[in-house]
């Protein structure tokens, strides 16, 4: 099998099941990372047919990234591509074949998504996604439509890259393109279908806009000017912004 999806995990019994079952009629091989879940997650998805790989704390998406690309380099060489789907089904299994096919085709190393924000994304959504996409573009001197789309696929050798970065969690998007981008890989992006199942809190929203915006704006400095301010490590200790998905 060439393809495997990495399905990170918490507390996501309602969804698992079928998200897994999904995976598996287009053809795919779904390893489930139970990131420390209180409920039948890791069951639920050993059932449906998954690999599931479980963390004795909770840790975070990136971690749990970590876990499954380490887990994929040492026990199955045969996967060429990976692809990384999120448990809720805020993306649907179904277009996992439209970002696996540039990396099929060689016309890429690393595919996101992008999303259709008049139609699928709430406005709180769009305003916080139009202020991240644009302090990207402009420190990175891109062009990306979705810097933080989590509906992602890549090569085996991207993997390689991003297995020594992966960490945290709302920031996991950005660090994973700021990686490819300093690496040299061809980035690709498709148009995918979102759904969102509900609205964060404006306390929360702040929280999670100003984190990513935060390490968007330091990591580009580093990356132009080699300036590393460390802003964003300092306020995640104090807590003042988002890092683990479990805040």
């Amino acid at each position: 099998m060439e393809h495997a999806v990495i399905i990170p995990a918490y507390n996501e019994e309602k969804n698992i099941s079928d998200a897994v079952t999904r995976v598996t009629k287009k053809g795919y091989l779904p390893i489930v990372v139970d990131d420390c879940s209180k409920d039948r997650t890791a069951e639920l998805a050993e059932k449906a047919g998954a690999i599931v790989l479980r963390h004795r704390k909770n840790q975070g998406k990136g971690v749990a990234l970590k876990t499954a690309f380490k887990y994929i380099l040492e026990k199955h060489p045969d996967i060429k591509y990976v692809a990384i789907l999120d448990a809720d089904l805020q993306y649907l299994p179904e277009d996992l074949p439209k970002i696996f096919k540039p990396l099929e085709e060689d016309k890429a190393d690393y595919v996101t998504g992008y999303r259709n924000w008049k139609k699928d994304v709430p406005f709180r959504h769009r305003l916080g996604n139009f202020v991240w996409r644009t302090a990207f573009n402009i420190a990175f001197s891109a062009n990306v439509k979705d810097s933080n789309c989590g509906f992602i696929a890549m090569t085996r050798e991207v993997i390689k890259e991003l297995v020594h970065v992966a960490t945290g969690g709302y920031i996991i998007e950005n660090m994973f393109m700021i990686s490819v981008i300093n690496k040299g890989f061809r980035i690709k992006q498709v148009p995918v279908k979102v759904y969102y199942y509900g609205v964060r809190d404006i306390k929360t929203g702040v929280r999670f806009v100003s984190g990513n915006l935060i390490y968007i704006i330091e990591s580009g400095l580093k990356y132009r000017y080699n300036i590393d301010l460390k802003l964003y490590k300092i306020l995640s200790k104090l807590k003042i912004i988002f890092t683990k998905g479990s805040d």
